[in-house]
């Protein structure tokens, strides 16, 4: 909620909150720049569930679960699904190969007795062996018939289909039963390393079967489900999905009676929580700080907190008496009396809330994500891939990652990979390809690219080139103007030519001024920038500046600013402007503290964060961005269109596919298209850690930290919370003990 990511698209979508969002440098012997550490630098950290045996879970009960908003569509393979549209088809829908909490894809029993690739050679083929029990909501089993219409749908050659992608399903050659339609034959016309992504979710034939169906019939609607939950509602204007058991579900029984996904936007869960309209939600920072104050928080009948300031304060009538007592007369000490009573509802309604916020906990993890500093290589400065390392090499990636997750007690080692996060089979650090942090070496990468200290300063024509009556004439005019200057200010007298003193003393300190970002007070944009009516305005955009009083940072003189040629080498950077991307803001301050620090410039946009990525990232109008990626299972297949090398297109346009930084190269490509194509796990990670060497070489992305995972979950649940990379497992969750019929937001329903 407090980051900014985007979906994965054309590849899988993506498992978190779609938030409001990714080599032209060959550098020798770079297989040996990576790490020696193989496999999980670390476990990754755990999950935070409250786990309990189903036997401790009680049966019946409703459980209401925050998401941003009704999803628009029900069918994932759509271009507008969501998180939303992911957290509920994980309850309605088969997912064949969910993943575990080491992020790795695992069988799932429930729809599988076995899957295994049968054949290799002349081609790869795949047999499914489906549960025999297994039936959609309708008793119609699932079988082959369902496979081979989710196949037609999503191979890519039938554009009637309004698909978002079609990574996998367009390697297969043919789709046949087997002895019977509980076998599935799969044959494949080119070899798929990452096999098991495909068919989950799985949809009936009657979604997938037409084009209708497939782009109309699913979006507000799932008749024929097959997981714990069907569907029993979907209503944008009370904002909630609802789900009940699936009195046709073969497996364990869910524990819910009903399952409701409540619309809240972020800023507003705290009071959903307080109010016990919902059980489950993703929480900010701050959210996570109230209910952990609320912990501690004993006040109660109107009174301050006791073990805080006021906690011997006398009831209302003492306020009456103490006006009395200094001088006021019977009125005024009616009226101070009224708003002591004021101040006592106040109170009472806060210590209410805050009794409230006591029935939740904080569970906290490390999302599946990774949230990365975007540089833009299409133009400017930053196609130069030494200014880009130079950039990634003056960052300090362990201050921005401490500053993020130690205040939450969780780890902050910065993740060493683009396409495995730490605890995955396929993580390895391989960071060293670009360097650690070393401003020195940053500052000689810039140099060399022609970036030096004082280029700003646009210098004086090299006499040499001109001829010798060039000169002459320029001597003579600048000895009359500078006789002209001198009669001039004798003529004002020493009055005068003081106050012309100190107005030169300012104009050359209005010179130096450049925008660092707009956290800094007392600067003004240089270059073509614009002085906005805000920025004029005292105090200023509200949150950018100092607290009144503060003294304004010195300005720095341009001749300490790099440049080349006359201009500095300045940079925009864009951020969100959304109540939920306080922390995302406070990294950017950071980042612009660090490159102002060798004396690179930048110009802070803050916008919206509806407009955030579809306006400034997808369309690269940016050099330097914060988003984030989701982690995947499927790295050679998810990582493909995020890296790829973009093309151009025939109206002169660029195909960036997914690849939001515009940087990649052939080899990448060519690596990323040989891991997807072997067979062997162990050979296809290998090439994976190749190509995220020259990721991190190319320095189009760098990786900061990890993201956090907080969730303000009901005290009384079991079995839901922080789940980090596994896949919740629905029909588990629910209330423990004999009140768990009663909780808050039960009672409130």
């Amino acid at each position: 909620m407090a980051h900014v990511g985007v979906p994965r698209g054309t590849a899988r979508k993506r498992r978190s909150v779609a938030l409001l969002a990714t080599g032209v440098l060959t550098i020798p012997v770079l297989a040996g720049c990576t790490s020696d550490s193989e496999g999980p630098a670390s476990v990754a950290f755990p999950q935070d569930i409250a786990p309990a045996s189903r036997d401790r879970v009680t049966e019946g009960s409703t459980l209401t679960w925050a998401i941003d908003a009704v999803p628009a569509t029900l069918n994932a393979f759509q271009a507008d699904a969501d998180s939303a549209t992911t957290r509920i088809t994980g309850a309605l829908l088969p997912s064949l190969f969910p993943m575990d909490a080491r992020g790795e894809p695992r069988l799932n029993p429930d729809y599988l007795e076995s899957a295994k690739v049968i054949e290799q050679e002349p081609k790869q083929v795949v047999l499914y062996k489906l549960d025999q029990q297994a039936v959609w909501s309708d008793g119609r089993e699932i079988g082959a018939p369902d496979f081979v219409a989710q196949w037609r749908a999503l191979s890519g050659k039938d554009s009637a289909f309004w698909t978002a992608r079609n990574a996998g399903y367009e390697r297969i050659e043919k789709i046949e039963r087997g002895k019977d339609d509980l076998q599935v034959r799969v044959t494949f016309a080119k070899p798929y390393a990452d096999w098991r992504s495909l068919f989950s979710p799985l949809y009936p034939k009657e979604v997938t079967g037409s084009p209708g169906t497939f782009n109309d019939g699913a979006r507000t609607t799932l008749k024929n489900t097959a997981g714990p939950f069907r569907l029993r509602s979907v209503s944008k204007a009370k904002g909630t999905v609802v789900l009940d058991r699936n009195p046709r579900w073969w497996g364990d029984e869910a524990k819910l009676e009903s399952l409701v996904f409540r619309a809240v936007a972020p800023e507003d869960r705290t009071a959903a929580l307080t109010k016990g309209t919902v059980d489950v939600a993703d929480i900010d920072p701050a959210a996570a700080n109230s209910i952990a104050l609320a912990a501690r928080y004993r006040g109660g009948n109107g009174q301050q907190p006791a073990h805080g300031p006021g906690a011997d304060t006398t009831p209302a009538s003492a306020l009456r008496s103490w006006a009395l007592a200094h001088g006021s007369d019977e009125e005024a000490a009616e009226t101070a009396q009224a708003a002591r009573e004021k101040s006592r509802e106040a109170v009472a309604v806060y210590a209410a809330e805050q009794k409230s916020l006591r029935g939740f906990a904080v569970r906290k993890s490390l999302e599946p994500a990774y949230t990365q500093l975007a540089l833009n290589g299409e133009s400017g400065p930053l196609s130069d891939d030494r200014v880009r390392r130079a950039i990634a090499r003056t960052l300090d990636r362990q201050e921005l990652a401490d500053s993020v997750l130690k205040p939450l007690g969780l780890p902050a080692k910065p993740p060493g990979s683009h396409l495995a996060l730490a605890g995955q089979p396929a993580y390895k650090d391989g960071s060293g390809a670009l360097g650690d942090r070393d401003t020195k070496e940053a500052q000689a990468l810039l140099a060399d690219a022609g970036w030096t200290v004082g280029g700003a300063v646009r210098k004086t024509e090299d006499t040499k080139a001109g001829s010798e009556a060039e000169k002459k004439k320029a001597e003579e005019k600048a000895a009359g103007e500078k006789k002209a200057a001198d009669d001039k200010t004798a003529e004002k007298g020493d009055k005068a030519a003081e106050k012309d003193e100190k107005a030169a003393e300012k104009a050359s300190r209005d010179e130096g001024s450049y925008v660092v970002g707009d956290d800094k007070a007392g600067e003004r944009p240089a270059g073509d920038a614009e002085v906005t009516a805000q920025d004029k305005r005292p105090g200023g955009a509200a949150g950018a500046y100092a607290p009144a009083g503060t003294a304004a940072p010195a300005p720095a003189s341009v001749k300490d600013r790099l440049g080349k040629g006359g201009k500095p080498l300045s940079l925009r950077f864009v951020l969100p402007s959304g109540p939920g991307s306080q922390s995302l803001r406070a990294v950017g301050e950071k980042i612009v503290a660090m490159l102002d620090s060798i004396g690179i410039s930048t110009q802070v946009t803050k916008v919206d964060d509806d407009s955030y990525f579809k306006d400034h990232i997808a369309s690269g109008a940016y050099d330097m961005a914060l988003y984030s990626w989701p982690a995947t299972a499927y790295p050679a297949t998810d990582g493909r269109p995020i890296f790829a090398k973009p093309e151009p297109a025939t109206d002169g346009s660029l195909l960036v596919e997914q690849n939001y930084t515009r940087v990649g190269s052939d080899h990448i490509d060519q690596l990323f298209d040989r891991a997807v194509s072997e067979l062997d796990a162990n050979a296809s990670r290998d090439l994976l850690k190749q190509a995220d060497a020259r990721i991190w070489a190319a320095a189009g992305s760098i990786p900061l930290y990890q993201r956090p995972q907080l969730v303000a979950v009901d005290k009384k649940l079991a079995n839901i919370g922080a789940f980090g990379f596994a896949a919740p497992r629905y029909q588990d969750i629910g209330f423990t003990g004999k009140e768990a019929a009663g909780s808050p937001a039960n009672r409130k329903k």
